[in-house]
């Protein structure tokens, strides 16, 4: 079996292509709106000043979309697997630019060939991103989900919504 169809990753993978494709919506919908989601086995959270009645309608439409064969909606450019996969690479880049020094001195003469090592691998590393989530991270196609519930949390200032599917 793959790894990624075990049961648990799967419905991860999927909840975490659901969460994308419906911040996708939703940002068209509150272009001016910060949000942010994490994603696990029962669903998904959305955090950001939104509306209850609205992430319902952009999730259920997300979902929608999806099983129609909008797969590519699962992917996003704000997803920290980008971010994760940038960082590994650029941190690697810089410590490889620095391979061999021991002196002080000689990491700063080193400096800026780490900084173009590490801007240089930020820049070939993007496409990897969007394929790690692609293939690995997301799901474009949810299947028999179904969204069960929305439900508000609110803490002083701070606005959360979980989206909780089965499926």
């Amino acid at each position: 079996m793959n790894i990624l169809e075990i049961p648990s990753i799967s419905r991860i993978r999927r909840n975490h292509g659901l969460e994308h494709a419906t911040i996708h919506i939703l940002s068209r919908k509150s272009p001016k709106t910060p949000m942010a989601g994490h994603s696990d086995t029962g669903g998904f959270w959305l955090i950001g000043d939104l509306e209850t009645n609205l992430i319902r309608q952009c999730a259920g439409e997300a979902l929608q979309r999806m099983k129609n064969g909008e797969h590519k909606l699962a992917v996003h450019p704000n997803c920290g697997t980008n971010f994760v996969t940038a960082g590994m690479a650029g941190g690697l880049a810089g410590a490889a630019a620095m391979f061999g020094t021991r002196k002080w001195s000689e990491q700063v003469a080193r400096l800026p060939l780490a900084i173009s090592f590490a801007t240089l691998a930020l820049i070939f590393t993007q496409p990897f991103g969007f394929l790690l989530q692609e293939h690995v991270t997301t799901s474009g196609k949810p299947g028999a989900m179904e969204i069960v519930d929305v439900i508000p949390t609110r803490r002083g200032k701070f606005t959360a919504h979980r989206i909780i599917t089965r499926g």
